[in-house]
């Protein structure tokens, strides 16, 4: 598990830490340089939700030029990774539906402590708190959790007039939250049941009978989602530099060539990077677990240089 989870993320991932170095060298003044050596240390260790919490809000105008701002999620990803195969290991023993109540209980109390710290608490570092750190954001990941206990007992859901009406609700439900939701949505709170129960419908409704299916194995759609996750490293840092040499905000032009620019380099990045480390014929897993501590040692060396 551990092996497939550094082939996926730590390659890419380095990839762009290296070559955000010499962007940060050549174009940020020595306090911002200091901020992104610490960045660098904490997305390194796998951190760096703790450490934009403690900076500054993630829509606050200063966020924006941070080039691994958007590492945070990935940091919440990565202790999720870390504790859930260890917390399973440990329950694992008392039963399936011992470990189902458990994490129901876990689910109910991630679910009303994220609500009560964004909703409640807003404008206070608690509240930031839920945005960034795992403890709220914990029912989220979870929902994947009961689904994969769901599709192990049960399988997909498999009656095709259902199918395609939850399947195309679920659907619905994310493209709204794309084009409704903005800053001013609480995050996380019951809002975020409508991306994240969405996804669910789809993951257990969304068949080969279906249209959704359909729509999304079309191979425009499935290459956009091979390269995704290059994409989502890159766009940040090209956006942040952007707008240090440019000292402002972008123009919705120029951001958008720099979307186009984040597509280009993902697929670069995910073709002769990530797919080669995948492949175990190509790399073994040795060579993996060598190059994921050789490249966190030069990262901590060029924080603390």
């Amino acid at each position: 598990f551990y092996e497939r989870r550094a082939r996926r993320i730590l390659p890419a991932m380095f990839l762009v830490m290296v070559f955000c170095i010499p962007f940060a060298w050549f174009i940020l003044i020595p306090s911002d340089i200091k901020d992104f050596g610490e960045s660098l240390f904490a997305v390194s260790i796998f951190s760096s939700n703790f450490l934009f919490w403690s900076e500054s809000g993630y829509f606050d105008t200063e966020a924006e030029l941070k080039p691994l701002l958007h590492t945070w999620s990935l940091a919440v990803e990565e202790q999720y990774y870390i504790l859930f195969p260890a917390f399973m290991l440990l329950v694992w023993g008392f039963g399936a539906k011992f470990v189902i109540f458990t994490l129901l209980i876990i689910f109910i109390l991630s679910f009303v402590g994220a609500n009560w710290l964004t909703l409640i608490a807003n404008g206070s570092k608690y509240n930031m708190g839920a945005f960034y750190l795992l403890p709220a954001r914990g029912w989220e990941l979870l929902l994947g959790v009961f689904c994969a206990f769901y599709i192990k007992k049960r399988g997909l859901i498999d009656l095709t007039n259902t199918n395609q009406f939850l399947s195309l609700l679920g659907f619905l439900m994310i493209m709204y939250s794309i084009f409704i939701f903005d800053m001013n949505t609480p995050f996380p709170s019951f809002y975020t049941l409508i991306p994240t129960i969405g996804t669910v419908l789809i993951i257990l409704s969304a068949t080969s009978k279906t249209y959704i299916y359909k729509i999304l194995s079309y191979k425009y759609m499935v290459s956009i989602g091979l390269i995704s996750y290059s994409a989502y490293l890159w766009h940040q840092p090209i956006l942040a530099f952007t707008r240090h040499s440019l000292n402002g905000e972008l123009s919705h032009y120029l951001a958008l060539l720099i979307c186009i620019a984040s597509i280009i380099i993902a697929y670069i990045s995910w073709r002769w990077v990530e797919k080669p480390f995948r492949d175990k014929k190509i790399t073994s897993r040795k060579t993996i677990f060598r190059f994921s501590i050789t490249s966190n040692i030069h990262s901590n060396y060029w924080f603390v240089t």
